[in-house]
């Protein structure tokens, strides 16, 4: 009876712990062509404004970064080719996904 009770209480205890990490590791934006600067090269950064009076913020890109358009995996270059055709760039978001404990960019993705 004993080893169950024991074995009960270690697996409530675990399942406690593992439920208390709960901390953010990615944030998301939603950000306006317009305040938006694609990177140059895969190992560059890529600058967004979140507001009009927000502080512009500068986020490196890695080899990893993952470009999107219209759901479908792209290169850098076909990425910053299909955002460089948008006309109403105040009205078409561009979607960062910015992984905080790297501060490095996860993924562009955008739909035109």
């Amino acid at each position: 009876m004993k080893i169950k009770t024991l074995i009960t209480v270690t697996l409530l205890c675990l399942s406690l712990s593992a439920a208390a990490d709960d901390r953010v590791t990615a944030q998301a934006y939603e950000i306006a062509l317009d305040k938006f600067q694609a990177p140059a090269t895969e190992n560059g950064g890529a600058s967004f404004k979140e507001c009009s009076d927000c502080v512009r913020k500068i986020v490196r890109v890695t080899s990893g970064t993952r470009y999107n358009v219209n759901g479908k995996a792209v290169s850098l270059e076909k990425f910053r080719e299909a955002i460089a055709q948008v006309s109403d760039r105040d009205k078409m978001p561009v979607i960062v996904l910015h992984h905080l404990d790297s501060d490095t960019i996860i993924s562009l993705s955008v739909s035109i």
